[in-house]
């Protein structure tokens, strides 16, 4: 039950600015599609218990921000600075892959010859009206 003169929303703010620390804003650059997997390191004390339900959450498999987000029924903005401060920790790590692992088969880095012809193709299509250089860069 509320008091008087607030409503439910009021305590859910006050909920997400507590579970915050009062910070309104993450260090770290995270995307809604930022996927995240549990790491080496251990959140600090007196993190918020929704600290340890992210870790338990990305330990079961790798977790978008978003999916965190829906997951836990908190604000993004509010997951994005808990996810920030397991960052610091270690706790969570953000995996790095090659995005082009698959896609030349010849040389195994890079993009395909295939793949930049259809993004010149579609600038084309988008800037018709573009200068083109012979050898830019």
């Amino acid at each position: 039950m509320t008091a008087p003169g607030r409503t439910a929303e009021d305590s859910v703010f006050v909920r997400t600015y507590t579970l915050t620390r009062g910070r309104t804003a993450p260090r770290h650059r995270l995307g809604l599609e930022t996927v995240l997997e549990a790491g080496p390191g251990r959140p600090g004390p007196g993190q918020a218990e929704e600290c340890a339900r992210i870790l338990a959450l990305c330990r079961e498999r790798h977790r978008s921000v978003a999916e965190l987000a829906g997951l836990l029924r908190r604000p993004v903005t509010a997951i994005k600075i808990l996810v920030s401060d397991l960052v610091d920790a270690d706790a969570l790590v953000v995996p790095v892959t090659s995005p082009y692992a698959a896609s030349s088969v010849d040389s195994g880095a890079g993009p395909s010859p295939q793949m930049l012809a259809a993004v010149t193709a579609g600038l084309r299509k988008k800037f018709p009206d573009a200068v083109s250089y012979a050898h830019a860069g």
